[in-house]
């Protein structure tokens, strides 16, 4: 059994979805307290390190987990994500000298001292930025990389009911079969009772919402939003979007917020967790947002199980 090492592991997304493909999880790096608790209580069996990357070295993981084949992660995607208003002009500043995009090197690293069979990174589209692609590919060749892919997926495409469109960074060219089916938001969450009632369904508790909201929830038709607001090319978003129940929904994020489709209320956060293809058993620890974040942040775990198979049917055809 492969054994896998999560950086910035968050809830446990990608870990799922290694988990399972079978892979072993044998170890994971989260510093944020709420999360790491999410995690920790997920994945019981890993040694999880409840610190910043930056202050972990490689040594600590070889001496309680042994060697590692596999290492999964997604560093923050601030530093590259062309929505944010923060973000540096200079492509290779937001690489080199933003804190954030630094952490990308720091999970090459990690790569450089335990070399695993593969590795997949995940971040934002907005990390294929020519200068950039050159300069992780040259990082890479210099620990022993060679060859590196820049592998765009889209999770909708591989049964999940959200959309999320992700750039994968590995030493494997990944290209997994692809779903014959486009699951929906009916699909998704379309047999969960009503939050309000009697259930033993965790993270299911009704979201409450001011008056003045709840009345301005009750006019919107599907795929209304209550708030619009303009991004980074000027064009016009929504948030708190009223869904479609036969279409996947649009990209959960952190900080977005759905209405359901038929009923005058917010989804809850196993619904959202539901539409980035989390199993009900995984359950979210923390206070409301910090568990809407966790699931908007995450790598959906049908994604992430694709591409492990993926990768270990590439290595049995390699041998």
């Amino acid at each position: 059994m492969l054994k896998v090492l999560d950086l910035f592991a968050g809830a446990g997304g990608f870990s799922e979805g290694f988990r399972q493909a079978n892979y072993e999880i044998s170890c994971a790096i989260e510093n944020f307290k709420p999360v790491y608790t999410t995690y920790q209580n997920n994945f019981s069996s890993a040694h999880v390190i409840a610190k910043d990357i930056k202050e972990v070295h490689s040594k600590e993981i070889k001496e309680e987990v042994g060697e590692i084949d596999v290492i999964i992660g997604g560093p923050p995607c601030e530093a590259f994500t062309l929505a944010s208003i923060k973000i540096k002009s200079n492509p290779l500043d937001r690489l080199y000298s933003d804190p954030r995009g630094m952490l990308v090197l720091h999970f090459i690293r990690m790569v450089a001292d335990l070399k695993p069979i593969f590795f997949v990174m995940e971040n934002v589209a907005g990390i294929l930025h020519p200068l950039i692609k050159e300069a992780i590919s040259r990082e890479f060749k210099r620990i022993g990389y060679e060859k590196i892919y820049f592998n765009i997926l889209y999770a909708e495409d591989y049964g999940n009911p959200s959309m999320r469109k992700r750039v994968f960074i590995s030493n494997i060219k990944i290209d997994p079969p692809k779903s014959r089916v486009r699951k929906t938001v009916r699909d998704a969450i379309g047999d969960l009772p009503d939050p309000s009632s009697v259930h033993d369904i965790p993270n299911h508790e009704p979201i409450t919402v001011s008056n003045r909201k709840m009345k301005e929830i009750y006019r919107l038709k599907t795929g209304q939003s209550l708030i619009g607001f303009y991004g980074y090319d000027n064009r016009v978003r929504g948030n708190f979007i009223r869904l479609h129940y036969d279409k996947p929904a649009p990209v959960v994020m952190g900080k977005s917020r759905f209405i359901h489709p038929e009923e005058n209320r917010l989804l809850t956060v196993r619904e959202h967790a539901r539409l980035m293809s989390f199993p009900d058993s995984f359950i979210f620890y923390g206070g409301k947002e910090v568990q809407y974040d966790q699931v908007g942040e995450a790598v959906p775990p049908v994604l992430a199980k694709a591409i492990a198979e993926y990768c270990f049917n590439y290595l049995k055809g390699q041998t």
